[in-house]
């Protein structure tokens, strides 16, 4: 909200130019009044002097007080501007894998033990604070998928329960694609006054567990419900070792050369890209691939740009009115002029 100051009535300024006019004939100079004695030594006792600035004063005052009155009469008021964004949001589920397969180190930075899941996680919280009126909800999955949060505009809740995840959290092993899409897109459905739904699927897997869809009926179900489904698969494309780790915690245990302790459990193949790939075409969506840091940058950037939210501005103006103020100031003038005529400088006729 910005403020401003105007007149409502601006050409009643134009009254003051009479001021000086009327302050000059008031205070022109006129022929003395008398009264004719025979002898002034009648009157000599009555004498006194005289306040001759009085009617400077009064006239300074009566000056004053039409300033003041047409400074009233012109409207002064302060303009408030306020502008409301009206936004139409997109409605947005992130289905996110919490398979074993997310704890490989194959896109960590050098130096680092950075799983895939953390730099996964992290993108994704900062893709969630750019979407600030966009509802957002989070299906999670390994072997089975849940349902952690229909869709909010309570990011801060929503980021709250992503670092509550880890991998482990999850009992049942596997990845459950299908069976997780179909809980994103029936989240969705209930959105009925929802304009644009979408689905971001993030996993690094191949579905190979299922109990009600498998991930090309899921994707037929999305478009027919009319979401688009942005499938991102991440990790190399090429068989990576995947370190032993503690599942209650998701963390490694590290040893003195700073490497996980504990052996390997299994070598990972690489994403179903070309599933992935089936799924988005088949809603309007498209997919993407993700083996470093860098590279899932530019996938969250382009579904960023590719789903926009809709905002219009919507500016309102209000007017505090002031011509309280110098109308005030003139009626206490006044006032002044009154007792002042009444009492100090009072004028006996």
């Amino acid at each position: 909200m910005t403020g401003s100051f105007e007149f409502q009535y601006p050409w009643a300024l134009a009254l003051l130019a009479l001021l000086p006019i009327y302050a000059f004939l008031r205070g022109r100079s006129s022929r003395e009044g008398s009264i004719l004695f025979s002898s002034a030594e009648l009157v000599r006792s009555i004498g006194g002097r005289v306040r001759s600035g009085a009617g400077r004063l009064f006239l300074f005052l009566r000056t004053i007080i039409v300033a003041l009155a047409i400074a009233a009469l012109a409207g002064p008021r302060l303009i408030n501007e306020e502008t409301e964004v009206q936004s139409s949001g997109v409605d947005i589920m992130i289905v996110y894998d919490l398979s074993w397969s997310m704890m490989a180190l194959d896109m960590a930075p050098p130096g680092t033990l950075k799983t895939r899941f953390d730099i996964a996680q992290e993108k994704m919280k900062g893709f969630i604070a750019q979407r600030p009126s966009d509802r957002i909800g989070l299906v999670v999955f390994s072997g089975v998928p849940y349902l952690i949060c229909p869709p909010t505009l309570n990011h801060d809740w929503l980021l709250q329960q992503f670092d509550r995840l880890h991998i482990g959290l999850i009992n049942q092993v596997g990845t459950a694609i299908g069976d997780a899409t179909g809980l994103a897109v029936r989240r969705l459905a209930s959105q009925k006054d929802s304009k644009s739904k979408v689905i971001m699927l993030l996993t690094d897997g191949d579905n190979n567990k299922w109990e009600t869809l498998e991930p090309l009926p899921s994707a037929e179900f999305a478009r027919g419900e009319k979401v688009r489904i942005y499938s991102v698969g991440i990790g190399k494309n090429e068989p990576c070792m995947l370190y032993n780790f503690d599942r209650s915690t998701g963390k490694f245990d590290i040893g003195p050369d700073g490497r996980p302790m504990g052996g390997y459990i299994t070598q990972l193949s690489p994403a179903n890209y070309v599933v992935l790939e089936k799924m988005s075409n088949l809603t309007g969506g498209k997919s993407y691939t993700a083996t470093n840091m860098q590279e899932l940058d530019t996938v969250y950037a382009d579904i960023d740009r590719l789903e926009k939210t809709e905002k219009k501005l919507r500016s309102r103006r209000t007017y505090t009115p002031l011509y309280q103020v110098p109308l005030i100031a003139a009626i206490a003038l006044l006032l002044l002029e009154l007792i002042l005529a009444n009492t100090r400088f009072r004028r006996v006729p």
